[in-house]
């Protein structure tokens, strides 16, 4: 699974011409599944997002999680994130879980999200979607959890 957490002061998407989601302070995180994920990486996927210490404090130091400022997250769902382009000039997307699993992983997110109280809005699985970051700071954050559940061992 990999997540890019965009810290934003607002975000949205679009489909159709119609806003679908939008948020305000929070992040815009960009989701993807590859073919070896499972719901076991939700979790610690989740629990890392939230936590990360990336919002300012009152002294404009990086020191609040999403929880602390009680920030929104707009999920949008990213096959790209696992595009393969060390051969040629065409992306290779094969690492990418199958529409199948990946629905019902990007489904099972957002759910654990909902329950935890977060505010949330997102994206529709498979859509073409015109999506408008304002990115605070620039802040941009890469999980993988790869990384970070070989740091959970």
């Amino acid at each position: 699974m990999r997540l890019v957490l965009q810290r934003v002061t607002h975000g949205s998407v679009t489909i159709e011409g119609k806003v679908k989601g939008k948020i305000d302070q929070g992040y815009v995180v960009l989701v993807g599944f590859g073919q070896d994920d499972d719901e076991k990486v939700l979790d610690p996927m989740i629990d890392k997002m939230l936590n990360l210490r990336v919002f300012s404090d009152e002294n404009g130091k990086m020191n609040r999680s999403l929880l602390d400022i009680g920030g929104s997250i707009l999920s949008i769902s990213q096959f790209t994130l696992y595009a393969d382009c060390r051969h040629g000039r065409r992306p290779g997307f094969t690492q990418a879980a199958k529409p199948d699993i990946a629905t019902t992983l990007y489904d099972q997110f957002n759910a654990k999200l909902t329950a935890l109280g977060i505010h949330l809005a997102k994206g529709e699985f498979g859509a073409d979607m015109l999506v408008e970051i304002a990115n605070d700071g620039p802040v941009t954050i890469i999980l993988d959890s790869e990384t970070v559940l070989s740091k959970n061992k």
